[in-house]
């Protein structure tokens, strides 16, 4: 059985056409679309996704304010620094990059964000326009999965998906997204009972639990497809995915590779999503 790899590159250079010519046009009536990304102390990952986002928005002509913030800055003043971003009528849409310290409520922080200016779909509001099927701006990393399974043209519709993972930023959005898209959709975690034999009856398994290389080939059926979306590191400096690859793309009839999969596309999905409340609020 041929392997199918689903890289990103591909997929987030589609989605950068559309993205360049709606900046020329938005600058052509006057707005230069701003993206800031706020930073709370010096967490090596949070920076490497910076530079990353910061590189991406660049070739796409968007700008960029960063704000770094101390990483024993209280709450108050976190909070107050969101705010000014809200104000700022420059800025177009907000990043927030997560984990914050534990002194921070992220609560706290989703709710002060704006939702016209939360791009990575983050607030409450955005959240229920999601749930709801209305039109909004929802988290990137899923919303660059189920782009990446349509770019390979992978069915959805009737398939069982299960997807590893229930966080507010990847499984539970997934699942609505997949919902939306009229697959049929299992959540399952780190307590889930006998995960691998459940694992092993899926047509497409969304791995987002955390855990470097956890999806082992005991977790998969023949010719299943397999969506990484795990970020760890490794001592030597690298990063490797939730699903140990060697392995599992033997049984695989399609897999995300880490780097270079699903990571590719969301930071694409951001721009997207920034220049789309341009168009809401400058382009009628």
């Amino acid at each position: 059985m041929e392997i199918k790899e689903l890289k990103g590159l591909a997929v987030a250079n589609s989605i950068k056409e559309q993205i360049v010519s709606k900046v020329k046009r938005l600058k052509a009536n006057g707005v230069n679309p701003c993206v800031a990304i706020l930073r709370v102390g010096d967490n090596p990952d949070d920076m490497a996704y910076e530079n990353g986002a910061t590189k991406r928005m660049a070739g796409m002509e968007i700008d960029v304010k960063h704000i770094t913030l101390d990483g024993d800055i209280s709450e108050e003043n976190c909070l107050d620094a969101i705010e000014k971003l809200n104000r700022d009528e420059t800025v177009h849409g907000v990043l927030i990059l997560m984990p914050l310290p534990k002194h921070i409520r992220e609560d706290a922080v989703r709710k002060a964000l704006s939702p016209e200016k939360d791009i990575d779909g983050i607030t409450s509001a955005n959240m229920a326009r999601l749930f709801m099927q209305r039109e909004g701006m929802v988290p990137c990393t899923p919303k660059g999965v189920v782009e990446l399974l349509k770019y390979y043209e992978i069915p959805l519709q009737g398939k069982r998906v299960l997807i590893i993972g229930r966080s507010l930023i990847v499984g539970k959005p997934l699942a609505l997204m997949l919902l939306n898209e009229n697959a049929t959709v299992t959540i399952a975690h780190s307590r889930t009972e006998n995960l691998s034999k459940l694992s092993s009856e899926f047509d497409i398994v969304v791995c987002a639990i955390g855990k470097a290389r956890f999806l082992t080939k005991e977790f998969v059926k023949d010719g299943a497809v397999i969506i990484d979306v795990g970020i760890n590191p490794t001592p030597d400096g690298g990063i490797t995915g939730d699903v140990e690859y060697e392995t599992v793309s033997k049984k695989a009839s399609a897999i995300t590779p880490v780097p270079g999969g699903v990571g590719s596309v969301t930071t694409t999905i951001l721009a997207k999503q920034l220049v789309e409340t341009c168009e809401r609020q400058y382009l009628k």
